[in-house]
């Protein structure tokens, strides 16, 4: 009867393990699918507001959108260890990626922006393994690099070869949201993935309001049907529930799988540039999109 035990509680385990495991991929995909259309929307909300005033109003949009849901479900104020964790995720991910990869968007295509999310997946993992002490296998690390080289090689020669004056902004915005997905991720773990992205955006809120006051009195705006759309998406989407699904994911299956799933985001932002932005994609997509799954499939396999 022991042994019968033994085994039945064995396969719960592994059959929740699993269970688990998908739902994380899931989640961290559809995270991914949200952020693909990052670059797309703030291309179209700078059509009508300055980048300083997109990036503080769609702060206060999101922070406010987060407020009422904390509040409204009374969730109490995070412990005081957790501060210093959000405070990495707020300066990340709520301020310092947007700010960075707006201001990139002002000289740079979406194509040549994607460089920087072909970056991203490697760079994570690695600051996960440092911050967190996760050892991913020999083979996780050489199918990173081999998902990472495809992206960069695809992405550069869509740009011509040639780099940008944006390119230090994108290089920058690689290092802060790496590190506020890895701090992110790690926080997710002890505290439901929607309040660790909720309370990283509350705490910015006193910078964001003053900035989009100070940013609208300057910076003029014009109100249009792209500029509306790109601003809501990169709030409320981008900025909140892409960020909650991912955090999610992330607490389930580790930092350093979920963040490989973000392999394929640059070529979904170039096929979302060419659905609404009109740019020009080569007939190697395919190929580098194919490229990019196999590697995907052998980082989820591979032991960490």
């Amino acid at each position: 009867m022991t042994v019968q035990n033994s085994a039945i509680d064995t396969t719960a385990v592994a059959v929740g393990t699993n269970g688990a495991a998908r739902s994380g991929t899931l989640l961290a995909a559809l995270g991914v699918v949200a952020f693909s259309l990052t670059f797309p929307a703030t291309a179209w909300g700078l059509e009508g507001f300055g980048p300083w005033s997109l990036v503080a109003v769609r702060s206060v949009l999101a922070a406010l959108v987060a407020g009422a849901a904390l509040l409204a479900l009374r969730i109490p104020v995070p412990a005081r260890r957790h501060w210093a964790g959000l405070a990495v995720v707020g300066g990340g991910v709520v301020l310092g990626f947007p700010m960075l990869t707006t201001l990139a968007l002002q000289t740079s295509t979406t194509s040549h922006a994607a460089v920087v999310v072909g970056l991203l997946p490697l760079t994570t993992a690695a600051m996960s393994a440092l911050r967190t002490g996760a050892r991913p296998s020999r083979a996780f690390w050489l199918a990173a690099l081999a998902g990472a080289s495809v992206v960069i090689a695809f992405t550069v020669s869509e740009s011509g070869g040639a780099l940008s004056t944006g390119d230090l902004y994108l290089f920058g915005a690689l290092l802060v949201c790496a590190a506020g997905y890895t701090e992110g991720g790690r926080l997710a773990r002890e505290m439901a993935g929607w309040q660790v992205i909720g309370w990283a955006l509350v705490m910015c809120l006193p910078l964001a309001v003053p900035a989009a006051a100070v940013a609208l009195a300057f910076e003029p705006v014009h109100f249009t049907a792209h500029s509306v759309a790109g601003l809501l998406w990169v709030a409320i989407g981008s900025q909140f529930l892409g960020l909650v699904v991912w955090y999610r994911g992330m607490a389930e299956i580790g930092v350093s799988k979920a963040s490989q799933i973000q392999l394929a985001q640059p070529l979904l932002t170039l096929f979302w540039s060419v659905a609404l932005l009109g740019e020009q994609l080569s007939p190697a997509a395919p190929l580098a999109a194919v490229g990019v799954l196999v590697c995907i499939a052998v980082t989820q396999r591979a032991r960490t």
